[in-house]
């Protein structure tokens, strides 16, 4: 720095020797302390802003070295708070600057000069050309656009590191041993407390499930419930997982002139603004949940599971775009960790099929096979025994009640093993899956059975197949065990968009009399649970007729046109 520049001012140099002893006190607190105070910070920052506005006094013009200080305490306003505190701190610089130039314009600097000169102190040596309202005046604009660009900069880097640091923190929330359903409670509680929301829920759907899954997670005063699933409706696809263009969306309840009624301001994929003033969906919706305002977003992982996550009553503190845009860039970023968990989850699955097919065959090929052995030398004993002359009645009797204890355990067996063989049955083969199903039950029980269609080709999808196909299996061990039947029927045909099951035997009946529709037999708590289970997996609904001592019907009937992919 050419000395020429302060015009060899000796308190020029005392205020220069000032700072630079400034700033090795602080360096030193700082190493003895780490962490500093607000006051600490706000002391220094004052310092840093008074400094430059006085030695600027002692060089002037374009080459004044000291203006660059104006520049670095904007800067350390901007890395310390944000946009309005840095211009505020440009405000203040220009405030003192300005005090100084109506002071020089008063006659300050003729007082002081007439004062060092009576203690023979030395002079000021001041050039306040540059303090003049014109060039003063440039000056101020100068450090004004400055620090409102240093302060909107720093604004935005500290909102991408805010954002960034909220998505690796809710990355953490995915993890394999918590597995899905722990994942999926770790990141909506997350979601819960950072948008303040008083209620979530999640809606989803599997690819090859018709089943929509719905889950929700209550907060209040900062403490969430534990996530749990709602027993699955009818009406859950329309209500949730609805058409929509938007992926993410804002509600809010506008209360209008007549009714109150619900207006959505919405981001497609690409992220442009797509706004619907009466969106129909949300009619059902509000009869499910009550909310004055939601957030929605959508997810969508490898056409495989797809649905949506919904936050009623949030507060939002920013822009509604903004915030729409953000919660759609975080599914983006946390969905394929939870993807992650999910396929973990299907190859568990795939691996317990697996493992189960093995043991099935173990079981026939060892446990079965040995109690068919052993049934058969029973059977051989008591034939033995019924025709020797010192064979008892008794013996005899106690062979055969043994022989139906064998074969009742061989039965039992093998419909376990059935029950763990995963299902591969898509439309193709399901009629010969069926026939055979029921010939096998016809030579293994010696129940007279048929399989009926009028079928010769079908276009079911293989979630629906698989579960029919279940349904058949679980009706007919149903029979064996319960019914005492001697002839059972079973019948697929298609009528009306819809595919129809029918399992119908002569046994006993169930303990009532009459036809009850899938609702009334929920309400009485009758019926068979595994197969109302599965049948409202499909979105079916079953129909029970029974005749006590006459014999059953159960009729399942299955909408045809389900929609197999979201959106």
């Amino acid at each position: 720095m050419d000395p020429g520049e302060v015009r060899y001012s000796m308190w020029a140099y005392g205020l220069m020797a000032f700072y630079l002893s400034q700033g090795v006190i602080i360096m030193l607190l700082l190493r003895r302390r780490e962490q500093s105070t607000a006051s600490f910070r706000m002391l220094v920052h004052a310092a840093d802003v008074i400094w430059p506005a006085v030695i600027s006094v002692f060089a002037t013009g374009q080459a004044n070295p000291f203006f660059l200080f104006f520049v670095f305490v904007l800067a350390a306003a901007a890395y310390r708070w944000g946009l309005w505190e840095t211009v505020g701190t440009a405000a203040s610089a220009v405030v003192l600057l300005w005090v100084e130039s109506f002071a020089f314009q008063m006659g300050l600097l003729d007082w002081v000069g007439r004062l060092l000169s009576r203690y023979h102190l030395p002079p000021l040596r001041l050039d306040v050309s540059d303090f003049e309202p014109k060039r003063l005046f440039m000056r101020s604009i100068y450090l004004l656009v400055m620090g409102l660009l240093l302060g909107y900069l720093a604004e935005q880097q500290k909102q991408l590191r805010a954002e960034k640091a909220v998505i690796a923190r809710i990355l953490g929330k995915a993890r394999v041993d918590a597995g899905l359903t722990g994942t999926l409670q770790e990141i909506v509680a997350e979601l819960l407390r950072m948008y303040g929301a008083g209620k979530a829920v999640l809606a989803s759907q599997e690819a090859y499930n018709q089943r929509v899954f719905v889950g929700e997670m209550l907060s209040q005063n900062n403490t969430t419930s534990t996530f749990r699933w709602l027993d699955s409706v009818a009406s859950d696809r329309e209500a949730y997982l609805y058409e929509s263009p938007a992926e993410t969306c804002y509600v809010w309840r506008s209360d209008g002139d007549k009714t109150p009624h619900f207006e959505l301001l919405g981001l497609d994929p690409e992220g442009n603004r797509h706004r619907n003033s009466a969106p129909e969906f949300l009619d059902r919706l509000g009869q499910r949940h009550e909310f004055r305002n939601l957030i929605t977003v959508s997810f969508n992982f490898g056409r495989e599971w797809w649905g949506r996550v919904f936050l009623l009553d949030p507060s939002l503190t920013g822009e509604i775009e903004e915030e729409l845009r953000f919660l759609q860039e975080l599914v983006r970023q946390v969905g394929p960790a939870v993807y992650n968990v999910y396929l973990l989850r299907r190859l568990r699955l795939r691996a317990g099929a697996v493992e189960r097919a093995r043991f099935a065959r173990e079981l026939h090929d060892g446990a079965v096979q040995s109690l068919i052995a052993v049934e058969m030398q029973v059977d051989v004993l008591r034939r033995q025994s019924g025709k020797s002359e010192t064979g008892s009645e008794a013996v005899t009797s106690e062979l055969g009640r043994i022989q139906g204890l064998l074969r009742e355990e061989v039965l039992k067996l093998r419909e376990l093993m059935q029950q763990m063989k995963s299902l591969d049955v898509d439309s193709r083969r399901l009629i010969g899956f069926l026939a055979d199903t029921v010939e096998r039950f016809q030579r293994e029980t010696g129940i007279s059975a048929r399989f009926l269609t009028d079928l010769d080709q079908l276009d079911m999808p293989q979630p629906v197949c698989r579960e029919l196909a279940r349904i058949v299996q679980e009706g007919l061990v149903n029979v064996r065990k319960h019914s005492r039947a001697h002839q059972v029927l079973v019948r697929l045909g298609a009528s009306n968009d819809k595919w129809s099951l029918v399992i119908e035997d002569d046994g006993r009946g169930f303990p009532f009399a009459g036809r009850l529709t899938h609702l009334q037999l929920d309400a009485v708590g009758r019926g068979p649970l595994v197969i109302k289970e599965r049948v409202r997996l499909i979105e079916g609904e079953l129909t029970v007729e029974s005749i006590p001592d006459r014999g059953s019907r159960l009729e399942i009937n299955v909408p045809q046109k389900r929609e197999a992919n979201h959106g």
